[in-house]
């Protein structure tokens, strides 16, 4: 394994990672009463806990995307 080939699939996981945290984050603003009455059946927590949960996790996510996928990227582009 080569820093080019590093370099690719650092670059596609940031790809995807971000795609998907795009995709979360859009579902959340534009789909929050779906998504709430979807696991409400699943979790009978509150709606303002829902709230906070989803935000949390989404910037858990988001800074999980940057530390394992961005940097990493980054610094291969650097030492390339």
């Amino acid at each position: 394994m080569d820093i080019g080939m590093l370099t690719s699939f650092f670059m596609w996981c940031t790809v995807i990672n971000l795609g998907l945290l795009l995709l979360t984050s859009v579902m959340c603003i534009f789909c929050a009463d779906f998504s709430f009455r979807m696991n409400h059946r699943f979790f009978s927590i509150p709606r303002e806990a829902f709230n906070v949960v989803i935000v949390s996790f989404i910037g858990l996510f988001k800074i999980f995307v940057i530390v394992f996928n961005i940097v990493p990227y980054v610094a291969l582009l650097i030492i390339k």
